[in-house]
C-alpha cells in the first residue's frame, strides 16, 4: 500500500506540464523560487503550489536561507516511476511472448492440414 500511494503521488506531480517544466528546469541545478516562476505565466501564490506538490511527491527538496528558498530536484524518487514502468513493460513484453506463440502454433497447425 506504502508503494502505490508513492507511485500514485509521483504520478500526480508529473501529470502537470508545469511541474513537469520544473523538473526540466532543475535538472540542470537547484534554482530559487523566483528564478523558477519567471518562466511562467502566473502569479507567485500559484506557482508555489506547484513546487508544494513535487515536494510533497518528494521528486524534488528545498533549503531556505534567509528569505531565499532554493530547490532542487531528488533524483532517488524518480526510481518509483522506473520501477513502476520496468513492471509494466514486463508484463507487457510476456503477453506479447505469450501471443506469438499463440500465432505460430495456429500457423503450425494450420500448414500441417
Amino acid at each position: 500500500m506504502v508503494q502505490t500511494a508513492a507511485t500514485d503521488a509521483v504520478f500526480h506531480a508529473l501529470s502537470n506540464p508545469t511541474r513537469r517544466e520544473v523538473l526540466e528546469r532543475l535538472s540542470v541545478g537547484p534554482a530559487t523560487v523566483s528564478d523558477l516562476a519567471a518562466r511562467f505565466d502566473m502569479q507567485l501564490p500559484s506557482f508555489v503550489q506547484h513546487l508544494a506538490v513535487l515536494e510533497k511527491s518528494r521528486l524534488v527538496k528545498s533549503t531556505k536561507q534567509g528569505r531565499v528558498r532554493t530547490y532542487e530536484i531528488a533524483p532517488e524518487r524518480f526510481t518509483v516511476v522506473e520501477n513502476w514502468l520496468t513492471a509494466r513493460r514486463r508484463e507487457w513484453e510476456e503477453r506479447l511472448d505469450r501471443f506469438d506463440a499463440h500465432v505460430k502454433h495456429l500457423k503450425e497447425r494450420e500448414s500441417q492440414s
